[in-house]
């Protein structure tokens, strides 16, 4: 079986590869529903270092989808059957290490080609069925799951005062750390600290959302989690240590491409504990797959995605990759390759 795979072959340059599909071990998905990442983002625009983009590119983008089983050889799904497919690859196995941090692990859309194709294919541990959710909100569950996976990590690294946790943010990444946090501590008060008014409303589900310009003095949380990413992180991470009670917990989630600098004084004065959480593993996957069963979450995580028109040719592409650059959260757009 032959499938085409659409690469980015320099920023903003698309082009197909064929490739012989073998199908003795894996699971032969077609994706359905596919959504952006700000790294897709990068690579296209070509806002990666040269270095980077010489040596990953070719490469098909896209890590976060869904899509139905063509056929399984192994028998663990079954033909027909929705699924969402995990980019992770793991690399080697050691006790107490996760599989996303693993030595020797990759991770598709990011060194090896992503979704973009008209088949993947895929061992059957880097698949996870679902049912009652619906494609377009399905396509985004890697994203959540990663959400998922910093909320597990702050269970296993904070101390057992966990009445109040703030997020640093008001973008897709704070709306969904917030959701996901609302399931797994639904005792917890949670508060969101963002610049943009607009944004912030649509928190609705948190107890109290505050602009960056505006945090009462008398405000301190148990932990924290920096989604700001890119040029806000420092001013974010500054905010956390300021507003953070002794000895809690910081998950930093955000990316930035510049060395941020950490106020550590005062990091060792409160006796601070500092995590960085990146991508997620299939335990994190099952996790996210059962919270978005739940319909009252999948109406918050509507709020978030902007569905675009289909992709049918190469051109689409091109426009979805636009359409995003003028989306405030997730776009999500139907696979027809």
């Amino acid at each position: 079986m032959i499938t085409s795979i659409y690469q980015l072959a320099s920023p903003n340059v698309f082009s197909v590869k064929y490739q012989q599909v073998d199908d003795s071990n894996g699971v032969i998905i077609r994706p359905d529903y596919l959504a952006i990442c700000h790294a897709d983002q990068r690579y296209y625009r070509g806002l990666r270092d040269l270095q980077t983009l010489a040596k990953k590119l070719p490469m098909a983008l896209i890590h976060e989808g869904c899509g139905v089983v063509v056929s399984d050889k192994t028998g663990t799904f079954k033909a027909g059957q929705k699924v969402v497919m995990i980019p992770n690859v793991p690399g080697d196995e050691m006790d107490g290490i996760y599989e996303n941090y693993s030595k020797g692990s990759g991770f598709l859309s990011s060194g090896k080609d992503g979704f973009t194709c008209e088949l993947v294919i895929l061992p059957p541990d880097r698949v996870v069925a679902y049912d009652a959710i619906p494609g377009n909100i399905a396509a985004i569950t890697e994203f959540v799951s990663v959400a998922v996976h910093a909320a597990t990590r702050l269970g296993v690294a904070a101390h057992q005062y966990r009445d109040s946790i703030a997020i640093w943010g008001d973008g897709s990444l704070a709306y969904v750390v917030s959701l996901v946090l609302r399931k797994m501590y639904p005792d917890a008060k949670i508060t969101v600290v963002g610049l943009n008014p607009k944004k912030l409303s649509m928190f609705s589900f948190v107890d109290n959302t505050y602009l960056v310009s505006n945090i009462p003095e008398d405000f301190y949380c148990d932990h924290a989690f920096e989604c700001a990413g890119g040029e806000g992180c420092a001013s974010a991470i500054d905010g956390i240590i300021a507003h953070i009670k002794p000895q809690g917990t910081i998950m930093l989630m955000g990316v930035s491409e510049s060395p941020v600098p950490i106020y550590t004084r005062m990091v060792l004065e409160k006796g601070l504990t500092v995590v960085g959480s990146s991508r997620s593993g299939r335990a994190d996957f099952e996790k996210a797959v059962e919270i978005m069963s739940d319909v009252n979450v999948q109406h918050r995580l509507s709020a978030i995605i902007l569905e675009d028109d289909g992709v049918r040719e190469v051109k689409d592409l091109h426009r979805v990759f636009e359409t995003d650059m003028t989306t405030a959260f997730k776009t999500v757009f139907k696979w027809d390759m």
